[in-house]
């Protein structure tokens, strides 16, 4: 059954099966393993609950800075978002009814805009291939 409320027990239950969505994929999995090795991910996942707890419930534990978090990854393009977002859509499909789902993917995609066009189209980057 489709979690009807967005809750803090419905988002892990998000969030757990899209992060092994994202573990398992071929394009961006090794991104992701690269800089998470596999004993770290309980923290990175609670990290990841806390930043979308606040973003989504307005609950303000996350006090990280996602821009600089993502600033030092290298080898991140834009294709990796637009999967990172695939999967972000598909994965609130299966868990979420419909209009759940449409808010939190809108806002995921506010967001990846915002850390795209920072990591992505700064005038220092002009002449480099996104």
């Amino acid at each position: 059954m489709k979690q009807a409320e967005l809750t803090e027990a419905a988002l892990a239950v998000f969030l757990d099966a899209f992060y092994a969505k994202v573990r398992q994929d071929p394009l961006i999995g090794p991104v992701f393993a690269e800089k998470i090795p596999d004993e770290a991910w309980p923290r990175h996942l609670a990290t990841i609950r806390d930043f979308w707890s606040s973003v989504l419930l307005k609950t303000g534990r996350y006090k990280g800075n996602p821009f600089g978090r993502h600033l030092g990854i290298a080898g991140i393009a834009p294709p990796h978002f637009a999967r990172w977002l695939g999967l972000f859509e598909e994965t609130a499909a299966e868990v979420f009814t419909p209009a759940i789902a449409a808010e939190i993917v809108e806002r995921a995609h506010r967001i990846g805009d915002s850390l795209k066009a920072g990591l992505f189209f700064r005038p220092e980057m002009r002449g480099v291939r996104a």
